[in-house]
């Protein structure tokens, strides 16, 4: 397992499986693709969100795009592993590997309609974190109510 960063030379692999991201969501967000077949995003990599590519003997397995809010004040965005690589802990360990390059405050958050997506979140956290983290409905600006839970991840 190797997590490489979004660059120039390899975006395509992430637009590409952002797009697999994007359908698998669409009956929750109720998005269409365009006339070219592509979904909008919600999340562009550049400025202050960072991407990566997650891959698997060199095989891209998933990606995810973090916002960088503050001096050590992180968002998880845009976070997907293909459903070829699910259900082995690959996703934790993924996460896993991200917060231990960004130690600092994070915040994640799930639409309404993904249970599963919260479920795999609250373990993700309870398996990394020593301490509490916090767990609240929130009334997001762009998705609505969502789930956030929002920690420190310390260095």
């Amino acid at each position: 397992m190797k997590i490489i960063p979004v660059t120039k030379t390899n975006s395509h692999i992430y637009h590409n499986l952002i797009q697999c991201y994007e359908a698998e969501f669409s009956p929750i967000t109720l998005k269409k693709p365009n006339a070219s077949g592509l979904f909008e995003l919600d999340t562009h990599i550049g400025d202050n969100v960072l991407g990566f590519l997650l891959m698997i003997d060199n095989t891209p397995a998933g990606i995810a795009a973090i916002e960088c809010k503050e001096a050590q004040a992180y968002e998880m965005c845009e976070f997907y592993v293909i459903p070829y690589f699910r259900k082995n802990g690959i996703g934790m360990e993924f996460a896993h590997m991200i917060w231990k390059n960004y130690p600092g405050g994070w915040e994640i958050k799930q639409i309404q309609g993904t249970q599963h997506a919260t479920a795999f979140w609250r373990k993700t956290i309870k398996c990394f974190i020593e301490t509490e983290y916090s767990e609240e409905c929130y009334d997001d600006p762009y998705w609505g109510i969502v789930t956030r839970q929002t920690f420190t991840v310390n260095q």
